[in-house]
């Protein structure tokens, strides 16, 4: 049996729990691990290995799911905690998914865009035998895109000689892709975000928003918020964060950063305080700023127990994964600080895959708008689900987000015949 790889926050939910003891059990421990070397040509001629992963944590409700990402951070534990975090985010938004994660240990603003193909192409290769639509399904997450999910597809059609458009989602709209996909995120968050001031009875004129992390899925989420009436003061990326008391529009800002991708370049060379017209202030000091809500959409621990003093927001919305640790968790909850959890907030994206690969199964085509209605609709049933379940049960949101998936995948274990059952 793999070693036992739990979380606090999930022991919490199965100790909480009226489970089998077969459901325990299988959430504990991830279904499989696998382990690869990826090689790559570089353009000088010489051979690059890089360290790579592949992590099917839990299967019971339907075929793994989750992103590939290409960060000098992966490294084994890290893909299965984000794996098990999918397998939480999956069942709580009622899919036919279990959880999954992947990812390469590289720096990819360190390869040209050819490098960047065969290190694409070579990953599948690794994994082509133990992946599909029916298997394992993999996605867009840190450093990867739409392009890159493409060229992926591309290589798994080629190896299996056959066309199998549900075998990876987020891949561009001419291979595949569907509608909606790459504001998914952001607009998961958004609909969290409405629901949470609509039981504050909160205008959203009236709530101030920082939004720390300004790549694709916060630079969406802040797009959108905005229009939809709330008041974003603060962005900020790795490299600084701008702040205007009065509010301002993201969308010229998030436009600037996309001059950056300068025709050598895959991803953007510009950051947030190339835009005119702001007060600059250092990436950290956005966590002090005093908004109502802090968005978190960066990377993993991003507010820990060394900072969390620090914040000065009522609310923070996790758009990224784990960007609060547990003891940090636990500082917020005590001190009245309401965390929106990530497995909620940010399954948009999971979801508007999940429509791709339906798309790709049926050979459908949906609209935007209609992409955009049954998100909105899905949310709509699952958010209010948690905000009352934490409410009944007096709990964080983030551990009655967990109760929800938990019983969800239990109920699917017991229907196989668990313990209690073969014991009589």
């Amino acid at each position: 049996m793999a070693k036992d790889s739990s979380t606090p926050v999930l022991d919490q939910a199965l100790d909480r729990l009226d489970l089998a003891d077969d459901a325990r059990k299988m959430l504990r421990n991830p279904h499989k691990r696998i382990e690869m070397s990826v090689p790559i040509r570089r353009d000088d001629g010489t051979l690059a290995v890089f360290p790579a992963w592949r992590v099917q944590y839990n299967n019971v409700l339907g075929p793994t799911k989750g992103g590939v990402r290409f960060h000098p951070g992966v490294n084994l534990e890290e893909t299965t905690e984000l794996a098990r975090w999918m397998t939480i985010k999956c069942a709580l938004m009622d899919l036919p998914f279990g959880g999954g994660k992947g990812g390469v240990q590289v720096d990819p603003k360190e390869l040209s865009r050819q490098e960047l193909e065969r290190l694409a192409r070579s990953y599948i290769r690794e994994l082509h035998d133990l992946m599909g639509p029916d298997t394992d399904i993999p996605a867009p997450d840190v450093n990867t895109n739409p392009r890159i999910m493409g060229w992926m597809a591309d290589e798994y059609d080629q190896i299996a000689r056959a066309k199998a458009p549900a075998a990876i989602t987020g891949k561009p709209l001419p291979l595949g892709g569907s509608e909606g996909r790459v504001a998914a995120t952001g607009q998961g968050a958004l609909y969290v975000l409405q629901e949470w001031a609509g039981r504050q009875e909160k205008a959203p004129k009236d709530v101030t928003v920082a939004v720390q992390g300004f790549g694709n899925a916060g630079a969406y989420f802040a797009m959108l918020a905005h229009e939809a009436g709330f008041k974003i003061v603060a962005v900020s990326d790795s490299r600084g964060a701008i702040h205007a008391e009065g509010g301002f529009d993201p969308r010229p800002i998030h436009e600037e950063k996309e001059k950056g991708k300068s025709l050598d370049k895959v991803y953007s060379d510009t950051s947030v305080v190339d835009a005119d017209g702001h007060e600059e202030l250092d990436p950290d000091d956005l966590l002090k700023i005093d908004v109502d809500v802090l968005a978190l959409a960066a990377l993993q621990d991003a507010v820990t127990e060394d900072n969390v003093g620090d914040v000065q927001a009522k609310v923070i919305l996790e758009i990224a994964n784990g960007p609060v640790s547990p003891t940090a968790d636990d500082a917020l909850f005590d001190r009245g600080v309401t965390v929106l959890p990530d497995v909620l907030v940010n399954a948009g994206g999971v979801t508007v895959s999940y429509y791709e690969w339906v798309q790709g199964r049926t050979g459908d085509r949906w609209s935007e708008e209609e992409v955009r209605d049954r998100l909105k609709t899905r949310f709509e049933k699952v958010a209010p689900d948690c905000f009352e379940r934490a409410e009944t049960d007096g709990t964080s949101m983030r551990q009655a987000a967990y109760a929800l998936a938990v019983e969800r995948i239990s109920q699917a274990i017991e229907s196989r015949g668990d313990s209690c059952y073969f014991k009589g």
